[in-house]
């Protein structure tokens, strides 16, 4: 059970390693891009690629979904971002229970948006978690965790892949070690909980009041999506790369650099800004962004 291209690896590592999959969960089909034109769940192409049986229902609390998959008769369920919180007739179908790959290092970082949560909280590690899936979100007692480092440069994006990558392969090892009975569930620690809600599209407004070092990361935390961003000329102003540097100046005030590119003043620090995008325009550096736009130096953010 997966939908975004995440949970791909996992997918596929089942298959190479033998193990038989019986059917693929994952969300329907849904409008995507500016024609709003169906668009598959990345999962639902990795199955066809690999000849497997998808089924995509809206819900799993249909008596008649229930059924179809009780049907199934599966040993194990792997879930793997699916996107559904799975009901108790859910888990008490197979024997062996239902197993999460969670990419974070429970129970920091519980919830819907683990692996931004980590950058914006500046950890120098996260990592991706085995669990067996309890009712309560991410509560469940651990199979196994790898951690991972969180560089200087990741984004949402690629860190995200690496954590898919490095889960898809502890996948393989708690589920032959669950299977064989050499594993024995560890319960997490309560008091070390952390919980990240779900965020929407306009979750990444800047607030230049922020040190630079804060926004620095929330750039990178919400790359590629839903983008960090400001407003200039009354239009959404995306930051796709920034970093934090020595300096000062009011908060929002946009100055030139040398070489043509932008620093932005923060409540602390300035952000240099590499990459940018206004709204109905194509992502440009910095220096290309003021080549065309250059009132843009000396306004002071949101405009």
């Amino acid at each position: 059970m997966g939908s975004p291209a995440a949970a791909c690896p996992s997918l596929e590592g089942l298959v190479r390693a033998g193990y038989e999959v019986a059917a693929v969960y994952t969300q329907p089909d849904r409008p995507a891009g500016r024609g709003r034109a169906l668009a598959a769940p990345a999962v639902k192409l990795a199955a066809a690629k690999l000849g497997l049986p998808v089924r995509q229902p809206t819900s799993l609390r249909d008596a008649g979904e229930l059924k179809r998959l009780a049907a199934l008769e599966p040993e194990a369920i792997v879930v793997c971002a699916y996107g559904q919180i799975l009901t108790r007739a859910v888990l008490d179908i197979p024997p062996r229970q239902c197993l999460n790959v969670h990419f974070s290092l429970l129970p920091r970082h519980r919830g819907a948006a683990p692996v931004a949560a980590a950058i914006l909280a500046g950890d120098a590690f996260t990592g991706v978690t085995i669990q067996l899936v309890r009712k309560k979100l991410d509560t469940g007692p651990v199979l196994a965790r790898a951690a991972v480092p969180v560089l200087y440069y990741d984004t949402a994006g690629t860190l995200t892949a690496k954590l898919a990558q490095v889960g898809a392969a502890l996948l393989l090892e708690a589920l032959s070690g669950w299977g064989r009975g050499e594993i024995t569930p560890q319960p997490q620690d309560e008091s070390a909980a952390t919980y990240v809600p779900r965020f929407g599209k306009g979750a990444g407004e800047i607030d230049w009041n922020d040190a630079a070092e804060r926004i620095a990361r929330l750039v990178r935390a919400y790359q590629p999506w839903p983008g960090a961003y400001t407003k200039w000329g009354g239009k959404r102003m995306e930051i796709i790369e920034a970093a934090a540097v020595p300096g000062e100046a009011a908060a929002g005030k946009v100055l030139s650099l040398p070489g043509g590119g932008i620093s932005i003043g923060t409540g602390a620090g300035l952000l240099e800004v590499r990459r940018l995008q206004l709204a109905g325009n194509k992502p440009l550096t910095a220096a290309a962004f003021v080549n065309g736009h250059r009132d843009i130096v000396g306004a002071v953010l949101p405009d």
